[in-house]
């Protein structure tokens, strides 16, 4: 099976997600390396109370900005799986009847990870074009000696290949796990099937709810992913978005702008590609609803209000865990001796700031999607099958 070049475009929320890993990661990475070898140059106390809490604090934020993203690549990667998966399902069953094993038909799915190779590939590059105006704002307290940029070949290997073959294993061992199915089974869609019997039991279930309220619950149930990838892109924008506007006070404008920047990229990306699965995966049942007469209002409600729950509950979770690392990174490392004393609280301003921009953004993802509901054509829906 050869997966094609239109397959592997779709894959753009992993290349920007892998990109805003590996940005702040190759930063302070390089940086300390470098760092590394002025260290024997530092002979005050004070200088090296300062130096010390530098290296840590940058350890810290590349490890919870790399660790965070790539869990949640690995989250988005397993979820393109799925999707080429449920989209392929007959030409996956008959390549199974013909004989082929999974392996040998999950094999190809290591082409994924050349959407991690390219975003990673993009934020390494990004991070070495800002590193000279990075390098220059870290040194502008005048405390530690400067610096001079160097290229470490090593930052290669741990940012781009190793990341690169471990997505591209766990891409083919999650294709094995998820073509354990029967052949036929694939051949004949069976989980199209039993959404149509469960649409079916709801339509004629003599309950007192309302038919868009139970396809609203039936919706919800069915994608409980889309559900955790909404949340999450809400939880990225709140927690990056308030940090950038708290972290001025303690570290650059640059940073601060380059965590906006992430902030922004992450949110509108997770939120295009979960809010897209949700029309895509909803077409057939969208379709119906339009032809029995339901408008684009009544549709949209049923098959996208459901996800504002999950969206809202996303938002508070991120701006308390940013109040919460803030404080953590603020009483760890940043001491009095580094920087003086901080009387560090929870910013309302920011919190304000950031949860109206995003149920602007929200807001605006839905009207959109709301008027491409009234744009999916039966006939056109019958004859992708």
């Amino acid at each position: 099976m050869i997966i094609r070049l239109k397959d592997s475009a779709k894959l753009l929320g992993i290349v920007i997600m892998c990109a805003c890993a590996v940005l702040p990661c190759a930063l302070f990475m390089n940086s300390n390396k470098d760092m590394a070898r002025i260290e024997h140059l530092i002979t005050e106390p004070e200088v090296m109370v300062v130096y010390n809490a530098t290296v840590d604090s940058s350890n810290v934020t590349a490890a919870i900005a790399g660790g965070a993203l790539a869990l949640m690549t690995i989250v988005m990667l397993f979820f393109y799986i799925k999707n080429y998966i449920d989209t392929h399902k007959s030409e996956l069953g008959v390549l199974k009847a013909l004989g082929y094993s999974n392996f040998k038909i999950a094999k190809s799915f290591w082409v994924f990870g050349l959407s991690v190779f390219t975003g990673a590939c993009i934020g390494f590059g990004i991070a070495f074009a800002m590193m000279p105006a990075f390098y220059k704002q870290m040194r502008s307290g005048g405390v530690l000696p400067d610096v001079p940029l160097r290229f470490n070949p090593e930052m290669v290997l741990f940012l781009i290949i190793i990341p690169t073959i471990v997505f591209a294993l766990f891409a083919v061992l999650y294709g094995c796990f998820k073509l354990k199915r029967p052949a036929l089974e694939l051949i004949r869609g069976q989980d199209a099937i039993k959404i149509r019997r469960s649409m079916k039991k709801a339509v004629s279930s003599k309950t007192e709810r309302h038919f868009l309220q139970d396809l609203k619950k039936s919706t919800i149930k069915r994608r409980p992913l889309l559900v955790f990838l909404i949340g999450f892109a809400s939880f990225c924008y709140a927690d990056t978005v308030q940090m950038s506007l708290t972290i001025r006070e303690l570290a650059s404008d640059m940073m601060a702008v380059m965590m906006m920047g992430i902030g922004f990229a992450l949110g509108l990306t997770i939120l295009f590609v979960a809010i897209t699965a949700v029309i895509k995966g909803n077409n057939k049942t969208i379709a119906m609803m339009r032809v029995f007469g339901y408008s684009e209002k009544e549709c949209a409600k049923a098959i996208l209000s459901g996800y504002r729950p999950a969206a809202a509950v996303g938002f508070a979770i991120g701006t308390a865990y940013q109040f919460g690392l803030m404080y953590m990174m603020i009483n760890l490392f940043f001491t009095e001796e580094v920087i003086g004393h901080v009387d560090y609280g929870f910013d309302i301003p920011a919190f304000i700031t950031a949860l109206i921009t995003f149920a602007i953004i929200y807001q605006i993802f839905m009207k959109v999607y709301t008027r491409k509901i009234n744009r999916i054509s039966l006939k056109e829906v019958m004859q992708e099958d």
